[in-house]
């Protein structure tokens, strides 16, 4: 599929550069007195805080008429790293909150659905604010094409008719998107949102918003630098292997070069992601089909997705990249809307019976 015209922006040559070209990242040194990091120091805290007696944030509001059907929760799941994610959750009310770090600075989203309106209400706090209301387009799949897909098989028209509302979502955000998929590599979803959720909550910036909502309880992912001056002893803590510790640190020293690549197609982003040690196929695909909204963009080197597709598509439950690739190949430029769609549909996936895959506990070492 063609990308959307918004991503197919040409980048600064910078941008198109190896990534894997950057400086070299450098080993923190121990703990200073009293367990101090001696050259490493967390990300600040915001400036104002959200707390009682903190002065509310000005309130930016709009209201967004999409023109289509739209499934809010299918949207937005898959920036949600897990039921504890601080940096996006969903309020008793039903209203969707997401913490992002934009050029602007942090920013606070609010989304909610009115059905009598048929329209969403968007509000937004911090000096990101009006960068993440001019965003809500791209978030809500304005630029996805959903309706060039064929589904070629009952099967998936089936899933199309269930799942009008369906579309994929494109943040912009690489780097928010790119270090929890580095967090989530060879681990269980369990470990890995662990690590995300201590991560931020341990460095990342209270989110702006009024006192006593529920940005009180999120947290802003980092900045770049912030992201790099983490110490391998808080990566440890967090459960996080210094495998994909080092792999986060040498992303994270890219800085701008990360963000260039949000106005490049897919296909050359993963391309140029790929050329940074520690990071392969699956966590490209991971990280563009949040940051792009990347239609095409496989999984590849899934522990799961393989035997999904394989058994929907042709009952073959010990399907493996290879036979995954060529069952989707029928719908290349739509391979992931494909796998989207599957995973919806109840039965899809094989019956277990094999052990399922335990956390690791290794902080204690």
């Amino acid at each position: 599929m063609t990308a959307p015209p918004h991503a197919a922006t040409p980048a600064p040559a910078a941008a198109r550069a190896p990534l894997a070209a950057a400086t070299t990242v450098p080993t923190p040194r121990g703990p200073g007195p009293l367990g101090t990091p001696a050259a490493v120091s967390p990300a600040p805290r915001a400036a104002t805080p959200t707390g009682r007696g903190a002065a509310t944030p000005r309130e930016h509001t709009r209201r967004y008429r999409p023109g289509h059907p739209l499934d809010l929760g299918a949207l937005l799941e898959p920036l949600r790293r897990g039921p504890g994610d601080p940096a996006c959750a969903i309020a008793p009310d039903g209203s969707w909150w997401r913490a992002s770090r934009t050029p602007d600075g942090p920013g606070t989203l609010r989304l909610v659905v009115d059905p009598a309106a048929a329209e969403l209400r968007a509000t937004a706090w911090g000096p990101g604010a009006e960068r993440l209301l001019d965003g809500l387009p791209d978030l809500l799949g304005a630029a996805d094409r959903p309706e060039e897909f064929q589904p070629r098989i009952p099967l998936l028209a089936e899933a199309v008719r269930r799942n009008p509302g369906l579309r994929l979502g494109r943040s912009g955000a690489v780097l928010e998107s790119l270090i929890p998929a580095i967090l989530e590599q060879k681990v269980t979803c369990v470990e890995a949102y662990r690590g995300w959720r201590l991560l931020l909550r341990r460095f990342g910036e209270p989110a702006p918003g009024p006192a006593g909502s529920q940005a009180g309880r999120m947290r802003v992912p980092l900045a770049a630098r912030h992201w790099a001056m983490v110490p391998s002893w808080e990566w440890h803590r967090a459960g996080v292997d210094a495998k994909r510790a080092s792999t986060a640190v040498r992303a994270a020293r890219l800085g701008g070069r990360l963000d260039g690549l949000a106005a490049l197609p897919a296909e050359e982003a993963a391309r140029l992601l790929c050329t940074v040690p520690g990071i392969g196929p699956w966590t490209a695909a991971e990280t563009l089909q949040r940051s792009h909204g990347a239609p095409d963009q496989v999984s590849v080197g899934d522990y799961h997705l393989p035997a999904m597709v394989g058994w929907a598509l042709a009952g073959d439950r010990h399907a493996d990249d290879e036979t995954m690739l060529r069952l989707l190949q029928p719908w290349a430029g739509q391979r992931h809307r494909v796998c989207r769609l599957l995973a919806g549909i109840p039965g899809a996936r094989p019956p277990r019976r094999g052990p399922r895959l335990s956390p690791r506990e290794f902080r204690d070492m």
